[in-house]
Parts: structure tokens; C-alpha cells; sequence
């Protein structure tokens, strides 16, 4: 539970399960812009009514290259390197996304889903074949959206027992220590360069040769698109880190939801129409951060929320506070999968959107849908209080999901 001290500055802590941190509530009620501490770094601003976190996460006056020195505050050990897309502003910003996107486009990711379903239907048979008590997380959640990120980005999965401890030992809050940290990044960093010789000596067809391509080919008249080498590496390492990291969560978080108040299961496989909706209102209700992420750092004065953020300042936009926010959607603490407007804030907001937005989606649809076709008698093996989360890392999700048929 969070604290406050004498001075209304209050210290973030770890919130159980998926409970969210009762400090947004009252902000939002009575000091829309208040002061808080993380384990790391010094104090900084907090932002949670909607409309406030969407200036924040839009306004150039707010840098994400500013963000990334060590007195800014930060829930990890390890601070935001400016050489990926969420520590860099525009124009930079623009043309390292640029290169990106054309391997996220809708058109590109949707003839990925044929692939993605048969992953998704191989898993849930092998979860059947092995027999009730079956874990979901183990089952479905981790291998689903690893296998797809591998797949597309050219990792090679049997090599997920060393990427996936780098990834949780990166994302770590409290459950591994800052040096752990640094190594785990340098790791991860290397093995990418070791993927990219690989890249360099033999044709691939994956978003990683993609990537290579476009950094070793030679720029035209004007043009000054490359990417540098170190940008190369960091950005395949982000790739692969938030290509599962989030979805792992919110697949494992989303189930854990609709069986925990099972008459949202029923009410899918009686209207599977309705899946499009229901994930967009688990995107909306899940708050997958435990606290707050990717700060931003005014350069100049601005007002916000009532109040006047200095130049030089720290501020953090709580997108989960803002999908809460009872001045813009109704019964906001409820979980409503009949929900009709939703212009939720889980992907981001600005130039800063989750470029992997469809991608996230498509795995929640595909591993919810199949889910449910699969076993429409699913329900959990154990009481909900019972139910082993993940701690000291940023993302929330359960350890494991027993279930049974």
C-alpha cells in the first residue's frame, strides 16, 4: 500500500494481484498533479485524470530523451536507455519508428494470424492431452506470445531459457538487484549481436534481416534513415522484451478475470461476438504496471492539472489511473465486457503509441478465442485468494493458472 509523508509526497509501492494503487483514486478526487517517490531516483510529478495524461503523453514540452539519466525517478534498477523508441522524441523519435512499422502494419501482422492460430491450437491440444489440473500460464499465456514474437522476429525460441530470465532480471523492480540488471541488459545485448552476424552471413526472412538490411544498406541522396549499430541491437533487444512481456501478462491477468466471476466466461461462450469488446475492456480495467513507467521531463514551464510543472522536471502519466477515470468513463472501476465506449489509454497516447498495438490485440483475440472454443467448461482448480502473482517486477500477472475441465 502506498505512503504518504508529512509533505504529501507519496512513496509507490507494490500493490497484491491486480488491486490498483488507491492513490490514483484520490489524486484524480482531490490533487490531480501530486508528488510521489519511487524506489529509484529522485521525487517527481504524478498525472492520472484522462485528459491530463493524454497532454502529457502528447505535449513536446514533455521529453522522453530528458527522462533518461539516473536522478529521474523510476520503478526499476535499470534506468531508460535513449537508444530505443520510448527514450527518444521526435524527430528521431519518427525515424527510428519509421523503420519499424512497416513490419506492424495491419495488413502485414493480420496474414501472421493464420500462424499465430495454429500456435495458439497446438498449445491448448497439448494442454488437453496432459489431462485436467492444466496450468494456463505455462500452457497458453508464456508460450503463446514468445512463440509469435520469435517467429516474427527471427529468435530462435529453444533459446527462450536464456532470454526470459534477462527480460524479467531487465523489467525488475525489487526481485533482482541493479547490478543483476545491468548484466542481464549487456546479455541480452550480446546475443543480439551474435543474431545479427548471423543475419550478416546468410539470407533470413524475419523482421530482424529487415532491420539489418536497413541498417547496412546504403543511404540515397538526402536520406538519414539508418539506423547506427548500437540503435540496432537495442532495438531488437526492446522488440523481443515487450513483444511478450505485456501480452504474457494480460493473456494470464484476462483469464484469471473472466473465471474468477465466471458468468463473464459464460456470457463469451454464449456470445462470442463479443470477444472484440470484452479484450478492449480488459485492456481498459487491467492495470498490467505495478506503479508507473517511462517518465517524461518538461522542458519548459508548463500548467497541468491546476498546478505548474518546471522545466526540468519529472513527470509520470498513469495510463491505469486514466482508464479509471470517472469523469470520462462510466462505472469506471467495473469490469463491463458489454462496455460501448472505450477510447482507452492501454497502448499510450501521442507519438508514443504502442506500435505494437494490433499485434497485442491479435494475441489477446486469438488466445482468448481459442480458449474458449476449446474448453467451454474451463474454470479455475482453485479458490481466487489462492492464486500466485508475480513480484518485484513491473509487469503483474500470475505465476501460474490452475485449471480444470
Amino acid at each position: 500500500m502506498s505512503q504518504e509523508d508529512a509533505s504529501g509526497v507519496c512513496f509507490l509501492e507494490e500493490m497484491d494481484a491486480l488491486e490498483i494503487d488507491p492513490h490514483f483514486a484520490m489524486a484524480r478526487r482531490e490533487r490531480p498533479l501530486s508528488r510521489i517517490k519511487l524506489l529509484y531516483g529522485d521525487e517527481g510529478w504524478l498525472v492520472t485524470r484522462y485528459e491530463d495524461v493524454k497532454l502529457v503523453l502528447s505535449d513536446p514540452r514533455f521529453s522522453a530523451v530528458a527522462a533518461a539519466n539516473d536522478n529521474v525517478p523510476r520503478m526499476t534498477a535499470v534506468g531508460k536507455p535513449v537508444d530505443t523508441l520510448a527514450g527518444l522524441d521526435p524527430p528521431e523519435h519518427t525515424r527510428l519508428r519509421r523503420l519499424a512499422t512497416p513490419a506492424f502494419t495491419v495488413s502485414r501482422l493480420e496474414s501472421f494470424r493464420p500462424q499465430a492460430v495454429r500456435i495458439a491450437t497446438e498449445l491448448l491440444d497439448a494442454l488437453r492431452e496432459a489431462g485436467p489440473p492444466g496450468d494456463v500460464v505455462q500452457g497458453l499465456a508464456l508460450p503463446f506470445p514468445v512463440l509469435v514474437i520469435c517467429e516474427m522476429l527471427g529468435v530462435p525460441y529453444e533459446d527462450r531459457a536464456r532470454f526470459l530470465p534477462w527480460s524479467d532480471t531487465i523489467l525488475a523492480t525489487t526481485a533482482h538487484s541493479p547490478e543483476e540488471a545491468v548484466v542481464a541488459l549487456e546479455e541480452m545485448k550480446e546475443y543480439f549481436r551474435h543474431l545479427i552476424a548471423e543475419r550478416r552471413r546468410a539470407p533470413h526472412d524475419d523482421l530482424l534481416a529487415d532491420l539489418v538490411a536497413a541498417r547496412d544498406a546504403t543511404p540515397g541522396p538526402g536520406e538519414s534513415d539508418q539506423l547506427s549499430e548500437d540503435e540496432l541491437v537495442m532495438f531488437a533487444s526492446v522488440l523481443l522484451i515487450a513483444g511478450h512481456e505485456t501480452s504474457v501478462n494480460q493473456i494470464g491477468d484476462s483469464c484469471f478475470l473472466l473465471l474468477r466471476d465466471r458468468h463473464r466466461w459464460e456470457l463469451l461462450q454464449r456470445r462470442p461476438e463479443l470477444l472484440p469488446k470484452a479484450v478492449e475492456e480488459l485492456l481498459r480495467y487491467v492495470p498490467l504496471v505495478n506503479g508507473v513507467i517511462l517518465p517524461r521531463v518538461a522542458t519548459e514551464d508548463v500548467e497541468v492539472a491546476g498546478g505548474v510543472i518546471r522545466a526540468g522536471e519529472a513527470v509520470f502519466a498513469s495510463t491505469a489511473a486514466a482508464n479509471r477515470d470517472e469523469r470520462f468513463f462510466d462505472r469506471a472501476d467495473e469490469l463491463d465486457l458489454l462496455r460501448q465506449r472505450n477510447p482507452h489509454l492501454a497502448f499510450g497516447y501521442g507519438p508514443h503509441y504502442c506500435l505494437g498495438a494490433h499485434l497485442a490485440r491479435m494475441e489477446l483475440r486469438i488466445a482468448l478465442g481459442e480458449l474458449l472454443r476449446t474448453f467451454p467448461a474451463l474454470r479455475l482448480a482453485d479458490p481466487p485468494e489462492e492464486v500466485r502473482w508475480r513480484s518485484g517486477l513491473v509487469m503483474r500477472g500470475p505465476v501460474e493458472l490452475r485449471v480444470t475441465w
